[in-house]
């Protein structure tokens, strides 16, 4: 497969999950941490967050590609990407859940729509066989 490379964006982290990241522009700066008993300490981040909104967004754009290619307007669309970290054979895994709202479309409309964004986004393309990915509709 041939790859043209459109931007790359570069970051360093700094004591794992208990430590710093940030990318080398700075327009990303995150100070992590590991939720215990489910809390995360106040101005703390985790991998899976970053992961999270990451995805949401480039899943967005995705929707909007192929809403617009047939006919939809999905710009106030709303994607909502839940990235849970969890125990697997060996060690640790993710799962995602995808949940979109297309405002105006039914819940079988929105997850076809939903079904084809899965298929060209960049993050779907790269956990696809990789990690359980649910699609939902609101």
């Amino acid at each position: 497969m041939a790859f043209e490379t459109i931007f790359t964006a570069t970051a360093t982290s700094h004591g794992g999950r208990n430590g710093h990241s940030e990318t080398t522009d700075g327009s990303v700066k995150a100070d992590l941490g590991f939720p215990k008993g489910g809390a995360l300490e106040p101005g703390k981040t985790t991998p899976e967050h970053l992961f999270a909104t990451g995805y949401a967004a480039c899943f967005g754009g995705a929707l909007e590609l192929v809403a617009k290619g047939k006919g939809v307007d999905a710009s106030q669309a709303e994607i909502t990407i839940s990235a849970s970290l969890g125990k697997v054979d060996g060690g640790f895994g993710l799962a995602v859940k995808i949940t979109g709202k297309v405002p105006g479309k039914s819940a079988a409309e929105t997850l076809e729509l939903l079904e084809a964004a899965h298929q060209v986004c960049p993050y779907s393309k790269a956990t696809r066989g990789n990690i359980p990915v649910e699609l939902t509709a609101a």
